[in-house]
C-alpha cells in the first residue's frame, strides 16, 4: 500500500519546516557536497554563479526524489519510530500535494540545470531522480534485501553530475568516485539496519538483517569495507589524483574496514544479534558519514594543490 491509499489523519496544516523535512535536508547536504566536489575536480573553467546554479539544481533534485520518496513510503513510515513523525505520516501533508510538489521541483531542477549547463548534466540528474524516487524507492525497497545494494547508485550520480555541468562529458575520475560511493552505501546502511532491524521487520522491508540474519549482515559488512578499499585509492593508482588523496584514502578506509571488523567480530548470540547494543555498528555508521567527507574533501585539495 502505497501513501495515495494509506489511512493517514486528516492534515493539521503544513508549516514551512515541513514542505523543507520533505526534501530531506540531511541527505540532500552529503548529496550537495560530494556534486560540488565534482565541480570543483573537474578540468576547465565555470562561471561561479553557473557552478551557484547546478550545485542549487542538484540540490532540488535530490530533495524532489526525497519528497516522492516521502509520498510513497508514507505507509511504511508511519510504522517505524525512526520516521513516524515525518510530515506525511503524521498527517501534516495531504498525500497528493507532496507527489505534485516533488514532481514539480524535479522537472523544474532538470530543466534550469540544462539551460544553465548541458544536456549531459541534466540528463544525468534526471535519471538519478528516476533512480531513487523509481527504481530503488517504488521497486527494489519492498521487494530484495539488495534494495541497498543496487539502490546505492541513486546517491552515487553528484560527482558525475558536477563534472559534467563544467565539462560536457563524463571522465574516468567521476565514474570512480561514483562507484565509491556505490560501494560505501551497503556497509552504511546495513550497519544502520543491524540496530534498527525491529523497525524494518514491522514495516514489513526486507532489509538484509530481517531476511537473511544479523550474521549474515555483519560479514557483508565486512566484506564490501573490504572491496572498498582497493577501490577508494585506484584514482591514485591510476594517476587520476596524486599523493594527498592517495595517503589518505588508504589511511581512512582502512579505518572504515577496522571498523566494520569491528561489526563483524561484535559479541553476538547464536543468531547474530548483538550483545553489546550494536555499539560497533553504531560506530561504523557514524564514521561512515565522515568518511565521504574525508575522501571527497581529500580528491578537491589534491586537485587543487
Amino acid at each position: 500500500m502505497t501513501a495515495s491509499t494509506a489511512s493517514l489523519t486528516p492534515p493539521l496544516g503544513a508549516e514551512p519546516k515541513d514542505w523543507i523535512a520533505l526534501l530531506k535536508p540531511r541527505v540532500c547536504s552529503l548529496v550537495v557536497f560530494t556534486g560540488a566536489i565534482g565541480l570543483v575536480i573537474a578540468p576547465g573553467p565555470i562561471n561561479p554563479f553557473i557552478a551557484a546554479v547546478a550545485i542549487f539544481c542538484i540540490a532540488l533534485g535530490a530533495g524532489a526524489a526525497g519528497a516522492i520518496n516521502m509520498w510513497y513510503d508514507a505507509d511504511i513510515d508511519a510504522l517505524m519510530r525512526r520516521t513516524a513523525k515525518r510530515p506525511v505520516p503524521a498527517g501534516r501533508v495531504e498525500p497528493g500535494a507532496v507527489l505534485g510538489y516533488g514532481i514539480v521541483l524535479a522537472v523544474f531542477s532538470v530543466v534550469l540545470l540544462a539551460m544553465a549547463t548541458n544536456l549531459v548534466a541534466a540528463g544525468a540528474l534526471a535519471f538519478s531522480i528516476f533512480y531513487y524516487a523509481v527504481i530503488y524507492t517504488m521497486w527494489l525497497k519492498r521487494r530484495t534485501p539488495q534494495n541497498i545494494v543496487i539502490g546505492g547508485g541513486a546517491g552515487a550520480f553528484p560527482p558525475i553530475i558536477g563534472w559534467a555541468a563544467v565539462t560536457g562529458h563524463v571522465g574516468l575520475l567521476p565514474v570512480l568516485l561514483f562507484a565509491i560511493v556505490f560501494f560505501w552505501t551497503p556497509p552504511h546502511f546495513w550497519s544502520l539496519s543491524l540496530y534498527a532491524a525491529k523497525d524494518y521487520e514491522k514495516a514489513g522491508i526486507p532489509m538484509l538483517p530481517v531476511v537473511k540474519g544479523a550474521k549474515h549482515t555483519r560479514l557483508n559488512v565486512l566484506v564490501y569495507s573490504l572491496l572498498l578499499l582497493p577501490l577508494s585509492i585506484s584514482p591514485w593508482l591510476l594517476g587520476l589524483t596524486g599523493r594527498i588523496y592517495g595517503v589518505t584514502a588508504l589511511i581512512t578506509s582502512a579505518i572504515f574496514a577496522a571498523l566494520c571488523f569491528g561489526v563483524f567480530a561484535d559479541r553476538q548470540d547464536e543468531t547474530g544479534v548483538s550483545l553489546t547494543g550494536d555499539k560497533p555498528a553504531r560506530r561504523a555508521f557514524k564514521f561512515s558519514l565522515l568518511y565521504l567527507v574525508i575522501l571527497f574533501t581529500a580528491v578537491a585539495v589534491d586537485r587543487l594543490v
